[in-house]
């Protein structure tokens, strides 16, 4: 009897336990609680425009940036390729 006290204990413990857990993720919302952009009328030509005309900005603006060299933070210790390696003479 004792012991089956102790497992309903724990079983209502951890139901509880879950129903606090999941409450606090259903706080975050649904993407149903969300208002649809179903509403949104289509863009104007203006608008069409005006939104080709920041695509071409940018992607020229993009263009303008120089590629970046892969960091080598072994360039300084490691010896330069056009060196080799001194020889060991045989005494």
């Amino acid at each position: 009897m004792r012991m089956t006290r102790s497992i309903i204990r724990r079983l209502l413990h951890s139901a509880a336990l879950l129903a606090l857990l999941s409450g606090a993720a259903a706080a975050q919302g649904f993407p149903m609680t969300m208002p649809l952009q179903q509403d949104k009328p289509p863009p104007t030509q203006d608008e069409v425009d005006r939104q080709r005309a920041l695509d071409s900005a940018y992607k020229s603006a993009t263009s303008k940036i120089p590629d970046k060299k892969a960091a080598d933070p072994w360039a300084a210790v490691r010896p330069s390729a056009g060196t080799p390696a001194a020889k060991k003479q045989p005494q």
